[in-house]
């Protein structure tokens, strides 16, 4: 292993199955320091297996939603670079190389995002996802954020700088809450223009969860009048842009991943076919 850059964390509840793959997808990484594990006493088998497990820094402790466990990972993270991968998401082959390089060619970017591929719970190929640079009204009065957490690095210091952690009053949108400030302050943001890391849809993200569509209300309320009008332009000039940007465009491609049937050695998924379109 080259380097000890990344702190990796993952909050964990009664997901040991997920974590299973999860964990050996951070694990067979370059640059990765540790793989914080914050577990919410778990009673589903998790830590019959997890304590033992020497690629895992875990801690069990009650916490107070998935928010909070993610801020009790970052503030034990000794990293350069902070990430949170969930348990039902995993990073590609060469991820944090990739990452690392462009970290390191700019020293000025603060966050990085790269693309996501969205699988079925088998691990076959949903659609993909190619993200942009956030902007600040879109994310807020529009109930979409055009980035994913399992893609998206945070240098340490700028974390701590402005002690950016995220709200744990929020049980599904804090991500866009932390988007939403990250911008305020501005940090310098950039698009990595590459697959980083796998979403799965496993028909229980939080985002399908009705309390998802409450705290999307209370961000749309909380901006100003003339920008909860403006939502149906904001969103036009996003898929505007996402045209001319081609992330709606993908060749014919691979990647490798670790599934239920095959938890010890990554299996390659051929697309040839490749669709941004996510119908749930």
């Amino acid at each position: 292993m080259n380097g000890s850059q990344f702190s990796i964390i993952t909050p964990s509840f009664r997901n040991s199955n997920w974590l299973k793959l999860c964990a050996p997808s951070v694990h067979d990484q370059e640059y990765v320091l540790e793989h914080i594990v914050q577990d919410a006493c778990s009673d589903d088998g998790t830590l019959d297996w997890a304590q033992n497990d020497p690629r895992l820094q875990l801690h069990v402790e009650k916490d107070q939603g998935m928010y909070d466990a993610v801020n009790r990972g970052m503030k034990r993270a000794k990293g350069e670079y902070l990430a949170y991968l969930n348990c039902d998401e995993q990073y590609l082959p060469g991820a944090m190389r990739t990452v690392h390089d462009f970290f390191s060619k700019h020293p000025g970017v603060d966050v990085i995002f790269g693309d996501v591929v969205v699988v079925e719970p088998s691990g076959q190929f949903r659609c993909f996802r190619k993200v942009n640079l956030p902007w600040y009204y879109y994310t807020k009065v529009c109930s979409n954020l055009c980035t994913f957490t399992a893609a998206t690095f945070i240098r340490r210091s700028a974390v701590e700088k402005h002690q950016l952690y995220f709200d744990p009053a929020y049980r599904a949108v804090g991500d866009a809450d932390w988007m939403l400030r990250a911008l305020r302050i501005p940090l310098k943001m950039a698009v990595l223009g590459s697959y980083t890391s796998v979403f799965t849809e496993t028909g229980q993200n939080l985002g399908q969860h009705p309390i998802s569509a409450r705290e999307q209300r209370i961000l749309f309320d909380s901006a100003p009048l003339w920008a909860r009008y403006a939502a149906p332009g904001f969103k036009v000039a996003h898929r505007l842009r996402r045209i001319l940007q081609g992330s709606y465009r993908q060749k014919p491609f691979d990647y490798s991943i670790y599934t239920h049937q095959s938890p010890e050695a990554r299996i390659r998924f051929s697309v040839d076919q490749p669709t941004s379109l996510w119908v749930r």
